[in-house]
């Protein structure tokens, strides 16, 4: 019997006009200027507000047995590590498994309450992956973002499936996924509507 081996998926929300954040970023406003007061109110409310509903796309993100994540998401530090930064997401994260970030100043892995230890890798995104799906085994290894890790990873041909949630503004200007990528060709797989954001899947074909 064949070993199943895990997809390699992107999952990320953008607004209508491929936007996974806005201009202006800081350490209290991870998504810059997003028409709301900058948390990502706006482009996560699909999460917060309405997360009944959206259930079943929360519980697809936190089935992923390894994750990986660009320096940007992981939190605001910039250059060498001159303070202690655990991520946006506090002392107990919501990945409950390995996160590996990338980044060009190593740093040794910090675990965290939960089961989510973030592990920092400085040689690459094919080298976060191989680790991400080491520790994976046969699960699904899941690129959360930001936008610019997941056009990296699109533009090198390393990605099984595309989750977008699409909520219904622009934002205009900011970091957008796609940027720099050659054209891809995807299969639609499923959508879904709901009443802040549409859920779309698509397959990467080769």
């Amino acid at each position: 019997m064949t070993k199943r081996m895990g997809k390699v998926i992107c999952d990320i929300t953008v607004s209508a006009d491929g936007y996974s954040a806005g201009l202006n970023q800081t350490e209290k406003r991870p998504f810059g200027d997003d028409g709301g007061d900058g948390t990502g109110d706006r482009l996560h409310a699909w999460m917060f507000d309405t997360p009944d509903e959206n259930r079943a796309e929360v519980d697809q993100m936190a089935a992923a047995e390894a994750f990986i994540m660009g320096r940007n998401m992981f939190g605001p530090v910039r250059g060498a590590w001159d303070r202690q930064w655990n991520g946006w997401w506090g002392g107990d994260p919501p990945f409950h498994a390995p996160v590996f970030v990338l980044t060009h100043h190593a740093r040794e892995p910090q675990p965290m309450n939960g089961g989510t230890t973030y592990h920092f890798v400085t040689d690459g995104i094919e080298s976060a992956l191989a680790q991400a799906r080491a520790a994976a085994g046969d699960g699904d290894v899941l690129v959360l973002g930001g936008a610019t890790t997941i056009n990296q990873y699109l533009a090198t041909d390393l990605i099984d499936e595309l989750r977008l949630h699409i909520v219904p503004f622009t934002l205009g200007a900011g970091t957008r996924l796609f940027e720099g990528v050659p054209p891809l060709k995807l299969e639609q797989v499923k959508s879904r509507g709901a009443e802040l954001v549409t859920h779309v899947t698509y397959r990467v074909l080769s």
